[in-house]
Formats: structure tokens, sequence, C-alpha cells
């Protein structure tokens, strides 16, 4: 996701907001952290970071596997 004029973070491809959701979902599953449909505030910082983490380090490593 990249922030937009106003700082907010907003998909820039609407459509992609379900695989994104779908991803979240399973690697918060890969990590042991229970997610619940719509509002997860009761997650921890650590857990809600690793989830985002683990993320960005999954996409990075596909985009580095395809680049070779």
């Amino acid at each position: 996701m990249a922030a937009n004029k106003n700082g907010s973070n907003r998909m820039q491809v609407p459509e992609a907001k379900a695989a994104m959701d779908k991803f979240k979902t399973e690697v918060a599953s890969e990590l042991g952290v229970n997610l619940k449909e719509g509002y997860n505030g009761d997650l921890t910082s650590k857990e809600a970071g690793s989830i985002g983490g683990e993320m960005v380090r999954q996409m990075i490593a596909k985009q580095e596997s395809q680049m070779k």
C-alpha cells in the first residue's frame, strides 16, 4: 500500500484488497495469530507487527525470485 496525498494508507488498486486480506490471513495463520473477520484491535503490537513484517519479507522474497 502506498500513502496518498493526505497521508492515509489506501490501496492503489482497489481490486487487490481481497487478495491482500487473504494473504494477511494466511500469514497470520502461519504465525499462529488468530485474526477475526473485521476489527482486530485486541492484537498486541508484537502480533500485528509480526504479521506485517512477515508479509513484507514474503513479498520481497517473491519479487527477488522473479528478478532472477
